[in-house]
């Protein structure tokens, strides 16, 4: 005898797959060098933009101080310049003053003029040469920047890839040189991936309750939605890819575990405690094979002790491989599955442990 959750009678596909992260990376540097630092290991939770790792980074902390160097360079020049122009400026206006009442040649007042415009083209040139000085500044910020790997966004260390000592670059463009650092993923993004028949894709749809059963752990179920049918097929497999997001997913689901889905129909209907608040009713069902006739009733041989009773039991409809029971048993209640039909009401058995 079973007592059975009523959505064991709505399922209506069973498919199998793995639980794998939708957000999920291989971190890699964005700059070739030697790893000196590396600050996680597997299992720690990382958060977006944490350090967790950094490359060597002398030579372009020199480049950096470099081009910071430069800037200053640029800003002094650029002062001088502003100071020569405020000069000429000054020369300038007394210049074309003096010839407006012409106590000088004109000659005179040409040279300050164009004294005037060369300090204002110098001053031009100064502020270019600062922009050109900032802007080596900011790619060198951006090399040493590039020493510092970061995780991408929140999420949890998978492997480590890389150890200290090892030379990184990007994408392992060198062959002796490592690509990924670490790999993590998003944990709150894990779902079941799995492969459903063309023909059985009209059982499934976006939304559609299900159950998910992890190998790991048979004996715990997670309720699960469909989140996504790929859309497209597989044409060799005849399949096409379904993902089922968790719904009460715990620290137990981890990446690339073996998993089963059912998925299930629409949910029954709900009733009353007596509280008020609601709860579904449970089912009780057995084995096709615990049913017999008997003097024209449908029978069930109920185990009390160590001899069986013939209880008259009213069945309902089909639930999965198991046939509903109305009347006549209870959810604690044990029964003989395949009775013979010698079988008889007050008939002792022996009963055998199962087998391990």
């Amino acid at each position: 005898m079973v007592s059975i959750n009523p959505s064991e009678q709505t399922v209506v596909l069973n498919a199998s797959g793995y639980v794998v992260p939708q957000r999920r990376a291989a971190v890699a540097s964005k700059a070739t060098g030697r790893l000196v630092d590396l600050r996680v290991k597997e299992g720690d939770t990382v958060r977006k933009g944490e350090i967790i790792a950094r490359l060597e980074s002398a030579d372009v902390n020199a480049a950096l101080s470099r081009f910071q160097a430069n800037l200053n360079m640029a800003q002094f020049a650029h002062a001088q310049t502003e100071a020569e122009l405020s000069e000429a400026t000054l020369i300038y206006r007394r210049r074309k003053a003096l010839l407006d009442e012409e106590l000088i040649p004109k000659a005179e007042f040409d040279a300050a003029e164009a004294r005037y415009r060369r300090a204002r083209a110098t001053v031009s040139s100064a502020e270019a040469g600062i922009r050109a000085a900032e802007a080596g500044l900011r790619g060198a910020q951006v090399e040493v920047d590039s020493t510092f790997i970061r995780a991408p966004f929140d999420g949890t260390v998978l492997t480590r890839n890389a150890e200290v000592g090892e030379v990184v670059a990007p994408f392992g463009s060198s062959i002796s040189a490592k690509a990924a650092v670490v790999t993590i993923a998003d944990m709150a993004s894990l779902q079941v991936e799995v492969d459903v028949s063309e023909s059985n894709l009209e059982k499934i749809k976006l939304g559609q309750r299900s159950e998910i059963t992890l190998d790991a752990f048979p004996q715990v179920r997670y309720e699960g939605v469909v989140d996504t049918i790929v859309p497209t097929a597989d044409r060799a497999k005849a399949t096409v890819l379904t993902k089922v997001k968790f719904k009460n997913r715990d620290d137990r689901v981890l990446p690339e575990m073996s998993a089963k889905v059912a998925f299930l129909s629409d949910p029954p209907s709900e009733t009353s405690r007596q509280d008020g608040t609601p709860h579904v009713k449970e089912i009780l069902a057995v084995e096709p094979g615990a049913l017999v006739q008997r003097g024209g009733k449908k029978v069930a041989f109920r185990v009390r002790g160590n001899q069986v009773e013939a209880v008259p039991v009213e069945v309902g409809d089909p639930v999965g491989s198991r046939v509903e029971v109305k009347k006549g048993l209870a959810q604690c209640d044990r029964v003989v599955k395949n009775p013979p039909e010698r079988l008889s009401g007050g008939d002792k058995i022996e009963i055998k442990p199962a087998d391990k």
